[in-house]
């Protein structure tokens, strides 16, 4: 169809750029939830594409392809802090730590993923456990497309 083409034509001109970066939110503590949690990072560094949706924490996958995502999540104080990585409603990545300290602590994690167009990225806060971030930026979520395929 015209569309199927038109976006061809786009990734034949090398055209296609999709990046994002932001930041989960400058009120400190977020969580524990009774419930698993997507997490909604509401401050957009940069969305190139527009292919995340801040509103509900979603990345979209506008075209097939090989996507890089990266997140770290921070917090301090004791207890469990971790997230998964959804594609779908499949847990794709798990990332943990036990902050037994109790000062500041992080975990970061890092995954190509072949994605379809409309494929669905997301992270997302197991019961119980908390992050945190203020406007210093400690919890980060990015992704860009590597290539098409």
């Amino acid at each position: 169809n015209e569309k199927q083409l038109e976006d061809l034509n786009t990734l034949n001109a090398g055209e296609l750029k999709v990046a994002f970066s932001a930041g989960l939110t400058d009120s400190g503590a977020v969580g524990p939830f009774d419930q698993e949690t997507t997490l909604i990072f509401s401050k957009t560094f940069t969305n190139v594409g527009g292919a995340y949706d801040r509103t509900s924490g979603v990345f979209t996958a506008p075209v097939g392809g090989i996507y890089f995502f990266s997140f770290t999540a921070a917090d301090y104080l004791k207890g469990y802090m971790g997230l998964h990585l959804y594609r779908n409603e499949k847990p794709v990545v798990f990332s943990l730590d036990l902050n037994d300290h109790g000062g500041y602590t992080s975990a970061s994690t890092a995954v190509s993923l072949q994605l379809d167009r409309g494929d669905s990225v997301r992270l997302s806060l197991p019961a119980s456990y908390r992050l945190y971030d203020d406007s210093r930026n400690f919890s980060i979520f990015s992704g860009f497309l590597l290539f098409a395929v």
